[in-house]
């Protein structure tokens, strides 16, 4: 979870330019102290992260550097003109287990969650991803078991559906 966490913190500074600690809590939902903590693990390894204090400061990134990763949107599957492949979005709902193990694993690139208000209690949320292919997506669902479950494209839930059914008879024995 936290490698995953520090390449997320990583990528927004170098997209977004500088940002407070608060705000990169917010937008990886964790405190301002592990915040602190992720920027000095990144300083630690040679990333060039500094602060800027006042009411304008934040974190940022040295100048021109360049993490040398690939944007999250050209992480999918590609079309054979090399550009990410734009099908549609298909819609789940995730528990906050689920989001950290997506994050860790890599899965459901592009997961956009809707507002917070829409959590439930357990802080199960709605969210949805783009997907490259029906198949792959069902296979990243089923990488997280439980904590996520498909809302739409019913195709998708269907297959799902039918690929638990698969491995549950083969492990029924």
């Amino acid at each position: 979870m936290r490698a995953g966490r520090l390449v997320s913190l990583l990528l927004m500074l170098e997209r977004r330019g500088r940002m407070t600690a608060t705000q990169l809590s917010q937008e990886l939902e964790v405190s301002v102290r592990t915040i602190l903590r992720d920027i000095e693990e990144l300083s630690g390894a040679g990333v060039p992260i500094y602060a800027t204090r006042g009411s304008r400061g934040g974190y940022e990134l040295l100048g021109d550097y360049k993490s040398g990763l690939a944007p999250p949107d050209t992480w999918g599957p590609k079309n054979p003109r090399g550009t990410s492949q734009n099908l549609r979005r298909a819609k789940v709902r995730i528990s906050p287990e689920g989001r950290q193990l997506a994050i860790v694993l890599g899965r459901l690139t592009g997961l956009r969650f809707r507002p917070v208000e829409e959590a439930d209690q357990q802080g199960w949320r709605n969210a949805s991803f783009r997907m490259g292919s029906i198949e792959r997506a069902a296979l990243d669902i089923l990488s997280l078991g439980p904590e996520v479950e498909v809302v739409s494209p019913p195709e998708l839930r269907t297959l799902v559906k039918e690929l638990l059914l698969k491995t549950n008879r083969l492990y029924s024995h």
